[in-house]
Order: structure tokens, then C-alpha cells, then sequence
């Protein structure tokens, strides 16, 4: 599994201890290297310029079954599933910002993450059901998407779903970039400004 990341502090002084925040994004695309996977690279790396530790999830990669509503979360806020999302759960809580970069399949989102959305029903019932406070407020996240057409609502369902799985986890929707009328695989290193503004949008989401 693309599961792994490294924890690294630095000190400095004898008592002070500097954390580097934590970037976790969702690579919703099953093309690796494609549009999608480009632009949240350079989210990344813009990320890690202003120090940031960065970590990659590759949906596509992984088991996830759907939510098959069994409820049990309701009782204790974990899922009765056991697969991959076993692994996803305890990242989701501990980013301090969560990059979504998908691309638009009918004005929605792939259904890989929308499954690992979905499987955030156990997140929603902690903190809805069961009343426990999400683990910082001051967290937050973007969306990246990528759609080949050109229609004037063509991301609204997917920001909604966004925002509110968001909500969910205790994270605060602070930015986005949205790309239309890119299809083909690595046709977004043509766009004008796409790359570029992945990069300052990983800035400026590290920068607080």
C-alpha cells in the first residue's frame, strides 16, 4: 500500500521543537502521471518549499470497498469494513492540510475517492453522533480538478461533496483550482498557468 510517511522534526534550542505540517493528498485518478496526479505533484512540491512534509494517496491503488451502510459506526465511530480505509482513517485526522485532486467523470468526482469519501461516514459519526471534537481546528484543505469540458457548472457537485467531507473530518475548506477542457493524459503540461498555479496553490496552503 502507498501508505507510508515519514515524521520529521527539527530542533532547535534546548526546549523548542518545530513540527512540519502534513500534506496529505487523495490522488483520486486512475491514470498515474496523468492531469490530475501532475497537478497535485506541484501542489506538493510548492508544499514542501515552504517546509511541508507531503504524502500521497493513491485511491486507485487500493482496497476500498463502498459503504454498505451496516451502521456500525454509529455505535463506537469505527467502520465494520476491514480494508485499506483501515490505514486512511488515522492519516485523515492527523494532515494538517488535505489536498482532493480528482478528475470530472459526469460533473462529479471518480468514484475511487468517492468510495473513500463514503467510507468517511465513520469520521461524520464521531463527530456528529458521537460529539467528539475533531483533533485541530485549525486544519485545512483544497480541491484539485481536472475536467475535459467546458460546462459552467461542471465542478459545483463535486465542491459540495468536497466541502462537506471536509466538514466531516474537521477541515476547513480554504482553497481550490479547477482546470477545464484538459483531456488527454499529460496535456496539462500545454496549459498556460495550470502547473504554476498548483504550485503557488502548495504555498499558499503551507504558509497558513
Amino acid at each position: 500500500m502507498l501508505l507510508s510517511l515519514t515524521n520529521s522534526c527539527r530542533y532547535s534550542g534546548t526546549f523548542s521543537v518545530e513540527v512540519s505540517l502534513k500534506v496529505l493528498g487523495i490522488m483520486g485518478s486512475p491514470r498515474i502521471k496523468g492531469n490530475t496526479d501532475l497537478l497535485l505533484d506541484e501542489a506538493f512540491r510548492g508544499a514542501e518549499s515552504q517546509g511541508a512534509e507531503t504524502e500521497k494517496i493513491v485511491v486507485d491503488r487500493l482496497n476500498i470497498a463502498p459503504c454498505k451502510e451496516y451502521y456500525g459506526c454509529l455505535k463506537d465511530g469505527n467502520c465494520v469494513i476491514r480494508d485499506d480505509m483501515d490505514g486512511i482513517y488515522p492519516k485523515l485526522l492527523d494532515a494538517d492540510i488535505v489536498i482532493v485532486a480528482s478528475p470530472m467523470f459526469f460533473y462529479s468526482l471518480s468514484a475511487q475517492v468517492k468510495a473513500l469519501i463514503d467510507r468517511c461516514q465513520a469520521l461524520w459519526a464521531r463527530r456528529y453522533i458521537l460529539k467528539q471534537t475533531p483533533p485541530n481546528s485549525a486544519r485545512k484543505g483544497a480541491l484539485i480538478g481536472v475536467a475535459a469540458t467546458q460546462g459552467k457548472q461542471l465542478f459545483d457537485g463535486s465542491i459540495l461533496t468536497v466541502k462537506y467531507f471536509f466538514q466531516a473530518i474537521g477541515v476547513r475548506y480554504a482553497d481550490e483550482l479547477l482546470i477545464r477542457g484538459v483531456d488527454k493524459k499529460g496535456e496539462i503540461k500545454e496549459h498556460p498557468t495550470a502547473l504554476s498555479d498548483a504550485l503557488e496553490l502548495g504555498k499558499r496552503l503551507a504558509q497558513g
